[in-house]
């Protein structure tokens, strides 16, 4: 599984979009709305608004520490134990 460090921007709103596209019917918002078209027949300034959201929230994302895993939680890191003998 790749990790949000190699996720391009481009390719977070290129399949941002196409999930948009593919999923507005369900959610009545097909129509006038949002005009259905690919990604590559998206006007220039659309994709421009989509690609630096998208590196927006892969900023985002990138940023937020994980929680701390279970081993770091019972076990000390090398040199850090205390020995009881």
């Amino acid at each position: 599984m790749a990790s949000i460090q190699d996720v391009s921007a481009e390719e977070l709103a290129k399949l941002f979009h196409d999930y948009q596209q593919a999923l507005a019917p369900d959610f009545d918002c097909s129509g006038d709305r949002l005009p259905a078209y690919s990604w590559a027949r998206t006007p220039q300034n659309e994709r421009k608004l989509k690609i630096a959201a998208a590196r927006l929230a892969l900023l985002e994302l990138a940023s937020i520490t994980p929680p701390e895993s279970n081993r770091e939680r019972y076990f000390a890191k090398p040199g850090e134990a205390d020995w009881g003998c």
